[in-house]
């Protein structure tokens, strides 16, 4: 487990608690648009170490709630002993997730170390491939979207960049969420493409305008049907 970067405050990344946030190194997908490529495709440059992570949560003890772990893609690499000690000092703790290790999800949630999952859902299943850039085994994708459905607090979202997503897709995304679960989700979001200057895996998305917001409003009324509740991130 290579831990890349630490937020020491966010009021976002966890709904409801104020949190901070881990950055594990490495991912299993390539999307064009990632934010993170450091992360993702580049050499690991150093960054935290467990015990000096452990050391900053029990000064934030009363002060922080919850831990949220994010990448690049957690499960590649996660130390679930980590996780126990985050857990020995009172954290609510997310994970984010590509759902392309749902063994090591169940494991996850079957050892009581998780509170709360958010998936990153690509697309509809058509077009999955062509968002994460590699090939994808959309059974695990599947038995991720299942198991994370019958948790009790979750969230499945989507990062629309206009390259790829329409009003059709977004509607095939809910369908097929919907056919794999046997109901509706109880929550998705959609967040905007944002082009990030310094720099993204693919180049070429530099060029890339940002998603509008009346283009967000027109996906999530598409979409509201297929949902407990729809929103919109920045």
């Amino acid at each position: 487990m290579k831990i890349a970067g630490l937020q020491k405050v966010t009021t976002i990344d966890y709904p409801g608690e104020i949190a901070c946030t881990i950055f594990l190194h490495g991912c299993s997908f390539r999307c064009g648009f990632c934010h993170n490529p450091d992360l993702v495709i580049g050499d690991f440059k150093g960054g935290y170490h467990e015990e000096e992570v452990l050391e900053f949560l029990k000064k934030r003890s009363g002060k922080l709630d919850a831990v949220c772990i994010t990448g690049g893609e957690p499960l590649m690499s996660l130390d679930f002993d980590f996780v126990k000690k985050i857990k020995k000092l009172g954290y609510k703790v997310k994970i984010d997730t590509n759902g392309s290790f749902p063994s090591r999800l169940k494991e996850m949630i079957d050892l009581g170390l998780v509170d709360y999952i958010a998936m990153d859902v690509k697309s509809c299943r058509k077009d999955y491939e062509k968002v994460a850039g590699v090939k994808v085994d959309l059974k695990k994708i599947e038995k991720s979207i299942k198991m994370i459905y019958n948790f009790e607090e979750y969230e499945f979202r989507t990062t629309i960049v206009e390259r790829y997503h329409n009003v059709d897709s977004i509607k095939a995304l809910g369908k097929w969420l919907n056919e794999i679960c046997g109901a509706k989700p109880k929550r998705y979001f959609l967040q905007g493409f944002k082009r990030n200057e310094g720099g993204m895996i693919d180049s070429s998305f530099l060029k890339e305008k940002d998603v509008s917001e009346e283009f967000l409003n027109e996906l999530k009324s598409s979409v509201k049907e297929f949902f407990e509740e729809v929103g919109i991130r920045d």
